[in-house]
């Protein structure tokens, strides 16, 4: 469902119904503070499925999740007068996370995730059990949950019971201003009440992979952004180090035609239009036959991640379409118990794309080393410096690049290929899932640092090129570097204008001032 508008002239509220969520939505309660509700339709499914568990509730015979212990411990029958305690047990027995504390925006997305699940109606939870979950996300209260916990199967368990506990007024949650405050007493002050679990609901509430998914949504929303400013970056240095713009045409690319590849090369024929440093030496005289690979083949490397990312985005679009639970209310008024809880399609996704993060961030460190090369770089000085021997220049930025590449080739190594067996081997095959995508996010943050350091350098080397003038969009990017890091000149502290540029680089504001000139990149 869509996001609308709602009362507040400032925020909007999504509203669940039986169908998907959308990326857009996920963003909006994760990133933008959205609201959150449920629709009559998902209501009334709810209902109908809730009618159905409290109906074999009352049978003498055992129903997993219903009547029964959990994991290794469901041959256990419980009786009616200790379900109740049994769903609040597990809720504050899972919730057994240790370590830093996530990130709200992940927290935030995974509540929407479970909200949607619970909104279809497979999982026999009551309506107000999952307007009281919408509560928690429209007030804004974030439940603290803990980095480590998730073995990705049976879904998001323990970061999923951390959200639950604050359900029932337990535990800790932050407020909107992100102030730590026990979740009974934030409640109260939203005028929240805890809720009373019934049967079948603390696993309704813990049970799925909303928490990787979550997570691999707001990665592709960040990744679409990094993939053009990679273009960007590399239109520089193309320009900075004297690189022709030929072997990106459209029609050798139509001789390898994978969709990534074209858009890559499209836009950098866009990008390096008009350039007049390109023009320069675009005559016969210049006795360079080809570039070095980390340019000639920018749109191969950048088009093979667009290429994986339409992957995962497919991967994710089949997810959010998901109802995942165990056991799950099936359409014709079953209880079934099933495997779709297993994260092996999320993890998977998540550490194809820490590969591509990786290789995307070492091509570009292998741009930003030729700029510094007296023999790679074409007649500019030893590391772009200003009094070579007195100045360093840039030497030490590729050093900062150099160990952000390192780190982002070990988060490369895949998690998903792990499994270490839990619940008395009843559980014998995990996916790791959650640890994929916590090693996704800080490879991403590694890649903004990486791309906004090759675009400095790269703008400090066009620069260097003056009388030559870049092209319009490549010029229009320089200038917004200007307006936070001066122009080339003597030693300054480095630091601080490495972190201008990558704010320049998070917030896209790079990418947006290139498309202010050329328009909207793919």
């Amino acid at each position: 469902m869509n996001a609308t508008h709602g009362a507040s002239a400032t925020l909007s509220t999504v509203t669940v119904g039986i169908g998907p969520v959308s990326f857009d939505d996920v963003v909006a309660v994760a990133r933008d503070g959205a609201r959150a509700d449920v629709s009559p339709d998902a209501l009334a499914a709810m209902a109908a499925s809730r009618a159905l568990v409290e109906e074999l509730a009352e049978q003498p015979a055992p129903v997993y999740g219903v009547s029964t212990g959990f994991g290794a411990l469901a041959t256990k029958h419980i009786p009616v007068e200790q379900r109740v305690q049994l769903q609040h047990r597990l809720i504050r027995s899972h919730a057994a996370g240790s370590g830093p504390e996530v990130e709200q925006e992940v927290v935030r997305a995974m509540m929407l995730l479970r909200l949607s699940t619970l909104a279809t109606g497979r999982t026999g939870i009551r309506p107000q059990t999952a307007l009281a979950y919408a509560g928690l996300i429209s007030a804004g209260l974030t439940p603290v949950v803990h980095e480590y916990g998730s073995l990705g199967c049976s879904g998001d368990l323990s970061p999923l019971a951390h959200v639950a506990l604050a359900l029932i007024g337990e535990g800790s949650v932050r407020d909107k201003d992100g102030v730590l405050k026990p979740a009974s007493e934030a409640m109260q002050e939203h005028g929240l009440r805890p809720v009373v679990l019934a049967e079948k609901e603390g696993l309704a509430l813990i049970n799925g992979t909303d928490g990787m998914l979550g997570q691999l949504v707001l990665a592709l929303r960040d990744l679409g952004g990094l993939v053009r400013l990679a273009d960007i970056a590399a239109a520089l240095s193309v320009e900075g180090l004297l690189a022709t713009d030929r072997v990106f045409a459209a029609d050798l690319q139509r001789l390898r035609p994978h969709p990534g590849q074209a858009a890559a090369a499209a836009n950098m024929t866009r990008l390096l239009a008009g350039s007049g440093i390109v023009a320069s030496h675009r005559t016969g005289d210049c006795a360079r036959v080809q570039d070095a690979y980390s340019l000639r083949c920018a749109p191969q490397v950048a088009g093979a991640v667009r290429d994986t990312m339409a992957h995962a985005q497919a991967v994710a679009e089949r997810e959010l379409n998901s109802a995942v639970d165990n056991p799950v209310v099936t359409l014709d008024g079953r209880i079934e118990s099933n495997g779709n809880f297993h994260g092996a399609p999320v993890a998977y996704a998540l550490d194809f794309l820490a590969i591509v993060v990786a290789d995307l961030a070492s091509i570009s460190e292998r741009r930003t080393d030729r700029f510094l090369d007296i023999a790679r770089n074409h007649g500019l000085n030893p590391f772009l410096a200003d009094d070579p021997g007195v100045d360093s220049g840039h030497m030490i930025a590729q050093y900062t690049q150099a160990s952000i590449v390192s780190e982002l080739k070990r988060l490369a190594n895949p998690a998903s290929v792990d499994s270490i067996p839990s619940s008395a081997m009843q559980e014998d095959h995990v996916s790791m899932g959650w640890s994929a995508a916590r090693k996704l996010r800080r490879a991403i943050d590694g890649l903004t640092r990486v791309l906004a350091i090759e675009a400095l350098t790269a703008a400090r080397g066009v620069d260097l090129r003056k009388p030559l003038e870049p092209s319009p969009a490549t010029m229009a990017v320089i200038a917004a570097i200007r307006e936070r890091v001066d122009g080339p000149g003597s030693d300054r502290y480095l630091s601080p204008e490495l972190e201008a540029a990558v704010e320049l680089a998070r917030s896209g504001a790079l990418v947006r001032r290139a498309e202010s000139v050329i328009g909207p990149l793919a």
